[in-house]
């Protein structure tokens, strides 16, 4: 399998190869993204677990003990979204590879590519449903508990 030295025959494998490298931007872009996220989450996760431990205030622990369980959640999510970027960004380089020689060689694994540039972009997509479900359960925490009780005791907030 020798690669032909015709340089546009290069180019054009090139020029093809080189289109899912955009979406390998996306990927790295929602991958800083998340491991930000994830790691505020373990920092939260931290202060709580300090402060729980020095509350014996039982109302306070048990809604620390709550709060831990759904950061618990929101960090799984956030490994696996990273972990489905991760084997996206995979895919996409074995297209970009496949492209590549599928361009210059005679090598021929189109079905291959395909499969892989799909299978690429439907990781992305879960990923993008794992990074949902964190940010609907990270708002889920914004209850506000002392806004509640003025309500409560004042029947109307407070502007």
């Amino acid at each position: 399998m020798a690669l032909p030295l015709d340089s546009s025959v290069i180019t054009h494998g090139i020029q093809l190869a080189v289109a899912p490298v955009f979406l390998l931007t996306a990927v790295s872009g929602m991958i800083g993204a998340v491991a930000g996220r994830l790691a505020r989450i373990i920092d939260r996760a931290r202060v709580v677990e300090d402060r729980a431990r020095t509350n014996p205030e039982a109302e306070f622990v048990a809604r620390a003990y709550a709060e831990l369980a759904e950061l618990r959640l929101r960090g799984r999510l956030a490994n696996g979204c990273i972990a489905l970027l991760t084997f996206c960004a995979f895919l996409i380089g074995i297209t970009i590879i496949l492209l590549f020689l599928g361009e210059t060689t005679e090598f021929r694994a189109n079905r291959l590519a395909v499969a892989g540039f799909l299978a690429g972009v439907a990781s992305f997509l879960l990923a993008l449903v794992c990074f949902l479900a964190e940010t609907v359960i990270a708002t889920r925490l914004l209850n506000f508990h002392l806004l509640q009780q003025e309500i409560q005791i004042a029947g109307t907030p407070k502007p």
